[in-house]
């Protein structure tokens, strides 16, 4: 088998490997997480029934009104405050966290801070 050499490549071979030990249910959906270069997005997803619950991003008109002058973190731990908002409202308390291939600091780790502050259980 060829190796992947780029960056990107090795991210989605690493979720790959995630992918297949987390998956999301009716009663614990997953919480699946994308970093981009600026930004950052989080969906909490049922694979059962192939749906979205709820989602929310670093481009959301709320958010961009607070993160004037912030750190990228920072702006991560509103992102999961908001999804966990979120998430309540349509009653879901327990997720299953996917990191999307990424090492679990950072962005990644201020936005799991922000969404366990939030009322989210993992």
């Amino acid at each position: 088998m060829a190796r992947v050499r780029t960056r990107k490549g090795r991210r989605v071979m690493r979720h790959r490997r995630v992918r297949t030990k987390v998956s999301g249910t009716s009663s614990r959906p997953r919480l699946a997480v994308f970093r981009s270069l600026n930004h950052v997005y989080a969906q909490i997803v049922d694979d059962g029934q192939g749906m979205t619950l709820a989602a929310a991003s670093s481009l959301e008109p709320d958010i961009r009104r607070q993160k004037d002058g912030k750190a990228k973190t920072d702006v991560s731990k509103l992102v999961g405050e908001l999804i966990a908002r979120r998430a309540k409202e349509k009653g879901v308390k327990t997720v299953v966290f996917d990191r999307g291939g990424y090492k679990f600091h950072g962005r990644l780790k201020s936005l799991a801070g922000g969404a366990r502050e939030g009322g989210l259980v993992f």
